[in-house]
């Protein structure tokens, strides 16, 4: 039983920083994916007055709205614009920016 105390412990030094890594791969992700050309950098200053400023908003709210512009589901006012960005994110992607932005300050 000693033997696998290491082992234990490791896995609760990963469990307890999964969400930093989340995180890290939300804000990445977040310039990679070019969010912050229409976004702005700290996603409240957006490039036209009638894009949304996204810094705080619902992680859940903000996974929605991007599934259904990517699957078609939503397709009123500005998700146009959005299309041909969603096909460059998938599923798990969606999610750690939808978690980034969240944590942001709005």
């Amino acid at each position: 039983m000693k033997s696998l105390l290491p082992v234990f412990a490791a896995l609760a030094a990963l469990a307890a920083a999964a969400p930093a890594f989340a995180q890290e791969d939300g804000a990445k992700l977040y310039q990679e994916k070019t969010c912050w050309s229409c976004h702005g950098k700290d996603a409240k200053t957006p490039l036209l007055p009638e894009y949304p400023k996204i810094a705080g908003q619902n992680a859940q709210y903000a996974e929605r709205q991007m599934l259904d512009i990517k699957s078609g589901a939503r397709a009123n006012g500005n998700s146009a614009a959005m299309n041909g960005i969603m096909v460059l994110v998938n599923e798990k992607e969606i999610k750690a920016i939808a978690e980034y932005v969240s944590k942001l300050k709005p």
